[in-house]
């Protein structure tokens, strides 16, 4: 996978680990905490398109990303991407989640700016950046 500079793509993949069997659930986990920062700033169609376009350029890597329609309730929002998870070994599941999630912040990014798509992270997964990228983010 393409290293990046960007302090985004560094926190993403400082939060994938490197090899759990567990994957799935630490995928989801992290979906749907940034699924409430986004929804709350652009509405659930804001998310649910941004989301899409995200799986179906990934899919270009990894063809086994489920891409349905939308789920009519939220909370079985990423049922399908769970489940496209647990199919694939650990390593690949995280390693496509990683692709993924920064898909979905790279076109997040190119709408509202790098700092902002940041410190949407940052809302979403703050514990575990503050403690990673604390001085990054300062610079920001």
């Amino acid at each position: 996978m393409e290293t990046s500079n960007l302090v985004r793509h560094t926190i993403i993949q400082s939060l994938i680990p490197q090899s759990t069997e567990k994957a799935a659930g630490v995928a989801i986990d992290l979906w749907e905490r940034l699924a409430a920062q986004i929804n709350s700033i652009v509405g659930e169609g804001g998310f649910n398109s941004l989301y899409a376009r995200s799986l179906f350029l990934a899919q270009s890597t990894f063809p086994w990303l489920a891409a349905g329609p939308s789920p009519p309730q939220t909370d079985q929002r990423f049922t399908e991407l769970k489940m496209s998870f647990e199919g694939q070994t650990p390593a690949l599941a995280l390693e496509a989640n990683c692709l993924l999630l920064i898909t979905f912040t790279d076109i997040l990014a190119s709408l509202i700016g790098e700092s902002l798509t940041t410190r949407i992270l940052h809302s979403a997964w703050g514990d575990e950046i503050s403690n990673m990228a604390g001085m990054e983010l300062k610079n920001e």
